[in-house]
């Protein structure tokens, strides 16, 4: 039996990372290869004629699982019937800009779009937040439509955990795939702590601990870390744009082991709403470690956390606090 076509909504998406991630949705990389979609891309006005074009270009690809194509710059047009919604479009803050200035931008957006979704999309639409700032952005989404559970609204990390993988594989010299269980904890920002404490590594000799196979404390606790946690910027100075490629592909890996799972004994990073889980307060979207299964992610729970952790898990869960007051300030 033929499935039902799923219908993912992209915002943004005549954008750099629009661009990247809707012929990854065409092709079956978010969701499988025997799994129908039809896209909804919203853009803003300005940019109809060239979303226009991106619509032209799924079409002259004649992707067998495209099952259709709204491309709209109208709101409720785009979030009618969705099942799933990456929320790639945001206001970028811009050269002499204040952090309030960007979160006031965001908050009407974001009003919007929240607004739109809990009228018109699908009973229990997975909803993925990727314009930063992604985590208090999820978060002003979720005040404004308070209907979507709060399990169904996630921001993504995923590129953070796969940059970390990336550098793992790098420094040991072995494929990326035989990386599991780095974890990235908190804010999508300079202040996430990617974390290899629990990661491992498939060898001819079984499953090695990360920490024990590089054996470099110093280069663990610095380098990797900042490394990490500046990966951005270094891409906009090479290629004088933002990620595009890598965080369209991170969306598509999100979406996918959300919905489909996550393989036993692996966990992926996600931003999701903190239970109080680790002590992180509760209230935030901050980034966990989770499993996902039947479409349901839950927080891997009883890893052990060093003092060195303890004290980069709270100054990522700090700086979400502050983002979040100034995000409520801003709803007035």
């Amino acid at each position: 039996m033929a499935k039902d076509p799923v219908r993912v909504l992209v915002t943004g998406a005549a954008g750099q990372i629009g661009y990247a991630l809707v012929p990854m949705v065409a092709r079956g990389i978010m969701l499988g290869p025997d799994q129908p979609v039809i896209l909804h891309m919203l853009d803003i006005p300005p940019a109809a004629e060239a979303l226009n074009g991106v619509k032209m270009e799924l079409v002259d690809a004649a992707f067998p699982l495209l099952k259709g194509v709204v491309a709209t710059t109208d709101v409720v047009e785009a979030c009618t019937g969705v099942n799933v919604a990456v929320m790639v479009g945001g206001f970028p803050r811009k050269e002499g800009m204040e952090r309030k200035d960007v979160m006031s931008k965001n908050v009407s957006i974001y009003k919007s779009q929240a607004s739109a979704l809990e009228k018109h999309a699908a009973a229990n639409c997975k909803v993925l937040v990727v314009a930063n700032p992604a985590n208090t952005n999820a978060l002003i989404l979720k005040e404004f439509a308070p209907s979507i559970p709060e399990k169904n609204i996630t921001c993504l990390t995923r590129l953070d955990h796969n940059r970390a993988l990336g550098q793992i594989s790098e420094k040991l010299n072995v494929q990326v795939s035989d990386v599991k269980n780095v974890i990235i904890w908190g804010n999508h920002s300079s202040t996430q702590y990617p974390d290899v404490t629990h990661a491992t590594v498939t060898t001819a000799a079984g499953e090695k601990c990360v920490p024990e196979l590089i054996n470099d404390d110093e280069w663990l606790k610095s380098g990797f870390i900042s490394t990490v946690q500046q990966r951005g910027a270094a891409i906009i100075k090479a290629r004088k744009l933002s990620s595009a490629l890598s965080a369209a592909s991170s969306a598509c890996d999100h979406i996918r082991d959300w919905v489909c799972g996550t393989p036993e004994g692996t966990w992926v990073s996600m931003g999701v709403y903190s239970d109080g889980s680790y002590n992180v307060p509760a209230g935030l979207i901050y980034s966990f470690p989770v499993t996902c299964r039947n479409g349901e992610w839950t927080i891997v729970q009883g890893l052990s956390i060093d003092e060195f952790s303890r004290k980069k898990l709270d100054l990522t869960a700090e700086e979400l606090s502050e983002e979040k007051a100034l995000a409520y300030s801003c709803l007035s």
